[in-house]
């Protein structure tokens, strides 16, 4: 199985990353591993908790900004943000919303390269918290096993779920399924757009960010030509 990662040495209570503040960083993506950084106390407490604390805590946050909180339109707000990101948009975090896999007899004796394209996903960059959005492919070779269609599906949603880097992302769409597939032969490539880049910063609408990983047989030159011709039907 081969894939990349790099791994940067984060000083806990540092102003500085190897050298650079993290002003002078910037934009620049920090992938620190595959796994999403999680504290040891993450789940200490439950979903309908944190949903507590978070709505008192935007609350805060928007009285910072000025915002009236009185108002028909900005009262239920906190609340709500609170549930959307505990019930939705970041419930990737909770593994217990991980999606439930069966695998099958690969009866068919279908042993070709089976692709699932245009996955359609959104995530949040965890630099920023705003979206990023785009497709995922995903290709693999059963090694005697299968699973349902729309279980690809669930797996990257579930991953795209929680704050992210498309890096980390790419990696651990392909680690999981290469996991429960028993196969290298694993193929992921995701095509999206960041709108920490569109609407802010340089505020770039145009440009988008393609990552990859090829895994065992999609290492050979002419699966991967395959696989991008399959793209492009």
């Amino acid at each position: 199985m081969r894939h990349e990662e790099t791994l940067l040495n984060i000083p806990i209570n540092g102003t500085k990353l190897n050298g650079f503040t993290f002003d002078e960083i910037g934009d620049d993506h920090l992938y620190t591993g595959i796994e999403t950084p999680l504290t040891s106390t993450a789940f200490d407490i439950s979903d309908e908790e944190k949903k507590e604390k978070i709505a008192k805590l935007f609350s805060q946050i928007m009285e910072v900004m000025g915002l009236d909180l009185t108002d028909d339109s900005l009262k239920g707000t906190p609340k709500r943000v609170a549930k959307m990101y505990i019930e939705e948009i970041f419930s990737g975090l909770n593994p217990e919303n991980k999606p439930k896999i069966a695998l099958f007899e690969n009866k068919y004796k279908y042993n070709q390269m089976l692709v699932e394209k245009n996955i359609q996903f959104y995530s949040n960059c965890e630099h920023h918290f705003v979206p990023i959005f785009g497709k995922v492919h995903v290709a693999y070779v059963s090694s005697g096993k299968v699973i349902g269609l729309s279980k690809i599906n669930r797996i990257v949603q579930y991953f795209a779920n929680r704050p992210q880097v498309q890096e980390r992302l790419t990696n651990q769409i392909a680690l999981e399924l290469a996991s429960i597939l028993e196969t290298d032969d694993i193929a992921v490539i995701i095509d999206a757009k960041h709108l920490c880049v569109a609407s802010r910063g340089i505020k770039d609408d145009s440009s988008a960010t393609v990552t990859s990983y090829y895994g065992g047989i999609f290492n050979q030159q002419e699966k991967i030509v395959e696989l991008q011709n399959y793209l492009k039907l």
